[in-house]
């Protein structure tokens, strides 16, 4: 990798702002979907909540296989430019579009409607993300920069989930909810979530100081390394675990949010309250989490804010006998946590990349970074399908706009333990992966990565 000479502590405020805003556009993709696409299939839509599940499932399985391979291809432009600007424009310019389409089925097949466009902009949210997580690596070469820059990027990923994901169901029922309610939330979701990743693109053009390393083969023989990293490089395997783990978790408990809203606490515009609950301290706490990550370790951090959030959402298992506004403590406390979750793994993953150079002799950021997004993609899809399929475990009945049906007494408790139980299991579980995370001995020796932050 070839660099040139950045002082540490140089961290620009015109490029870590650019790169922020790309937070607007990968923090709205990732939460609006996530809260509303499994409820709008089956009580806007009445798809039924396995083929539902399938709907939403299927188009991440195939960005899971995009997302290494989009990544080889921003390493190539890498090498040979010093720019993954192409790939992200893109993304940045389809994304918006496709979005919109998604919540605009026309009358007949809706569900292979929702399926198409959701896979086509889940494809062009990989052209954006993918080299997105590449850039701390590339922009900045010293940890508490690219630290910094991070920080800065959970901080409006917060604000963005918050805004968006919070704001889309409140502009639906602005509108009167159905259809057309859902058309005009996507409408003004995508209008934000573009802007927000044009102004990364301006605002980050140029402002590489490194460049992925040239490839001694194919792309399609980058897109192998980007996966057997997985498999060689212990340090990177280990924090995508857990981050995937986690992923996996935080979507369960968002695809249930508004399943809780509407059939626990009888009231469906308690959504954006409970998603603000859930978002809003993360904003607050986002400073103390970086504060704690400086004194303690970036793992200690990590393992604080997993148990904060584990505890938060089992706690919602007492709605089962008193539902109440007592609930919104419990998302706050998961907020808190999450904040966390996002700000530790994002941290550490460019010490990974690094680790991985120094294990193999050169950079692949945007192969490791394009593993990284497919799987967190993937854990993003997975979440709403795995709710989904607890519904229909315990005989959920979809509905369209107009009708009006009756549940089983089965639904509440499967509601309640799919919010709770099943996404603090996961979460504990991550915390004991977490335990064997290490840098490898070749990057210790190297000096590139700070050990008293780890």
């Amino acid at each position: 990798m070839t660099d040139r000479a950045v002082p540490a502590g140089s961290a620009a405020a015109g490029v870590v702002a650019g790169y922020g805003a790309g937070s607007i556009g990968t923090g709205g993709f990732a939460a609006l979907p996530g809260l509303v696409l499994a409820y709008y299939l089956t009580d806007t839509l009445g798809v039924a909540a396995g083929l539902a599940s399938l709907v939403i499932l299927v188009p991440k399985i195939w960005d899971v296989l995009l997302g290494p391979l989009v990544g080889a291809l921003s390493d190539t432009r890498s090498a040979r430019t010093g720019s993954r600007t192409p790939e992200m424009v893109v993304g940045a310019l389809a994304m918006p579009v496709l979005f919109v389409l998604t919540f605009a089925p026309p009358i007949g097949p809706a569900a292979l409607w929702v399926f198409v466009f959701f896979l086509l902009a889940a494809t062009a949210y990989s052209f954006f993300q993918v080299p997105y997580i590449a850039l701390p690596t590339e922009l900045y070469t010293d940890a508490k920069d690219r630290t910094r820059l991070v920080t800065v990027r959970i901080a409006v990923l917060a604000a963005a989930i918050l805004l968006v994901g919070g704001g889309g169901p409140a502009v639906r029922d602005a509108a009167g909810g159905g259809p057309t309610g859902y058309l005009v939330m996507a409408i003004a979701a995508a209008t934000v979530m573009g802007v927000g990743m044009l102004l990364t693109v301006w605002g980050t053009r140029g402002k590489s100081v490194s460049r992925a390393d040239p490839s001694d083969g194919t792309v399609w023989a980058q897109y192998r390394e980007g996966l057997g990293a997985v498999r060689s490089t212990r340090s990177f395997r280990i924090l995508l675990i857990t981050f995937v783990v986690q992923a996996l978790a935080v979507a369960i408990l968002l695809a249930g949010v508004q399943y809780l809203a509407t059939y626990v606490l009888g009231d469906e515009a308690a959504l954006t309250l409970l998603f603000a609950a859930v978002v809003g301290p993360a904003l607050l706490v986002m400073p103390v989490w970086y504060r704690f990550g400086l004194k303690y370790s970036r793992t200690v951090g990590f393992v604080a804010a997993s148990i904060v959030f584990a505890l938060g959402s089992v706690s919602f298992v007492i709605a089962l006998w008193t539902p109440g506004p007592w609930v919104f403590a419990s998302a706050a406390a998961c907020g808190i946590g999450y904040a966390g979750m996002q700000a530790f793994p994002l941290s550490l993953l460019p010490d990974t990349i690094e680790d991985d150079a120094a294990r193999f002799g050169r950079s692949r950021a945007g192969a490791l970074s394009g593993v990284w997004t497919a799987c967190e993609t993937g854990a993003g899809a997975v979440g709403p399908a795995v709710f989904l399929l607890i519904l229909a475990s315990v005989g959920f009945r979809s509905s369209t706009t107009d009708d009006i049906v009756s549940q089983p007494d089965s639904v509440v408790p499967g509601i309640v333990v799919g919010c709770s139980i099943v996404p603090a299991a996961l979460v504990i579980l991550s915390v004991v992966l977490l335990k064997q995370f290490r840098i490898s001995e070749p990057s210790r020796r190297r000096g590139r990565i700070d050990e008293r932050t780890l």
